[in-house]
Formats: structure tokens, C-alpha cells, sequence
């Protein structure tokens, strides 16, 4: 990865950055450099022309009784907690490497560095904690940080409906596009972002004097 840390980013700064395909932790903002490979392509959802899917509306359905409060990030005990019940899930179901979250690395890769534009939204079920969304309001869209739920509540499909929550936080705040990151061909953990159409991928990570090149995809990657 190549790093940039910008303690005093302004969304300007931010949003020209994402738009290039860059992402954002604490006050670090990162892009991948491998050496012989360029497989990591840069995603993001027409907010506009979004059309749901059966699937993602049974996943509003089933969340009708979810309350949701957007706020700036914040750091419980219930929040860490939260995060490594589901780490420790991923990598019972999906291989994932296990390391345990602490309250000051928390802090530093998800508080701070939000400065006016990045926010948490948080998910209740029956009173309980059961997602933490992290997300950074831009000038042009919504990038989506991180997204984390409670493995317990799996049949509410949060992380679904998270994003969802998304394009609708987009479309009220006139916002063209939700970045999310990047996806791989042939990667199981980022199949589901492609899944969000229309949708547009960008190779490569443009200097910040070159407008970025982003190319509409038919979904049938």
C-alpha cells in the first residue's frame, strides 16, 4: 500500500482523493502498489439510476423494526466488542486472519480523521447495537469505510441493507455516487458490491491533475 497521512484533510482533499480510487482510515488515506498486479479496480454505484433488486428489497423488509441514528464517530466498549464478535465470525466462515481490536486502534482508524464529513451509522435491533457503518459524506457521492454487524442478527442481511441505507442517504442529500471500494474478480468478499447496479469501475489511481477515467459496467463483469 502507498500511504498519505493527512491529519487536516478538508472534503475537498478527501473527495478529490476517492474519486482517484483512494480509501480512507484514521487520518491515513491508502491505495494498493503491487508490483505485478493491477486487479484491485475501484467501484462505485450510480446513485440516480439504482434500481433494487428482489433480494435487496426483502432485505428493507426485513429490517422494518431496525432504528438507525447517524451521528460522528464514536468509540463504546460496545463498539469493540461489536467489531471483534465479528471478526472472530469472518474467520470461522470465510478464513479471514483474526486480530483482536483494541479501544486506542479502534480510536485511531475509525474516530479519528472523520473531521466534518465522516460519520458512523448505527444499527438497533431490540434495543441492541447490531452495526456500526463508517462512511465518509463527500462532495460528489458516499465512500463506504467500513461496515461491521453482530453474527447473531444475520438474518436481518445488514450488510445489505446497510448500503442500501446508503443510496437512500445519497439520494436525499443530492449525491451522485456511493464508493465502495474495490473489487476483485473472482473474490468472494466483494462479490456482493456488484450486486449494486448500474455501477462503474476505475483502473489505476489517477495523480490528483488528471480527472479519473471511471467506465459504466453492463453487470456482466
Amino acid at each position: 500500500m502507498h500511504y498519505r497521512y493527512l491529519p487536516e484533510a478538508t472534503k475537498e482533499m478527501a473527495t478529490a482523493l476517492i474519486k482517484r480510487g483512494w480509501r480512507r482510515f484514521g487520518h491515513a488515506y491508502f491505495h494498493p502498489i503491487c508490483a505485478r498486479c493491477r486487479e484491485c479496480k475501484s467501484i462505485r454505484v450510480d446513485v440516480e439510476r439504482f434500481s433494487m433488486t428482489r433480494s435487496q428489497r426483502k432485505a428493507v423488509k426485513r429490517n422494518r423494526e431496525t432504528e438507525i441514528f447517524i451521528q460522528s464517530p464514536s468509540l463504546t466498549f460496545d463498539h469493540v466488542e461489536l467489531y471483534n464478535r465479528f471478526h472472530k465470525f469472518k474467520e470461522k466462515k470465510s478464513g479471514w486472519k483474526y486480530v483482536e481490536m483494541d479501544l486506542e486502534t479502534y480510536y485511531s482508524e475509525f474516530v479519528v480523521g472523520a473531521h466534518d464529513f465522516g460519520k458512523e451509522v448505527l444499527y438497533f435491533h431490540d434495543g441492541k447495537l447490531v452495526g456500526v457503518d463508517l462512511i465518509d459524506i463527500l462532495e460528489d457521492g458516499i465512500s463506504s469505510i467500513y461496515f461491521f454487524y453482530d453474527p447473531d442478527y444475520q438474518r436481518l442481511s445488514l450488510g445489505i441493507y446497510s448500503l442500501l441505507v446508503q443510496i437512500n442517504l445519497a439520494k436525499m442529500l443530492k449525491l451522485k455516487w456511493i464508493y465502495l471500494g474495490y473489487w476483485v474478480d473472482g473474490c468472494p468478499s466483494f462479490a456482493y458490491k456488484t450486486n449494486f447496479r448500474p455501477y462503474q469501475l476505475l483502473d489505476g489511481f489517477p495523480p490528483l491533475d488528471v480527472e479519473p477515467e471511471w467506465r459504466e459496467v453492463d453487470g456482466s463483469v
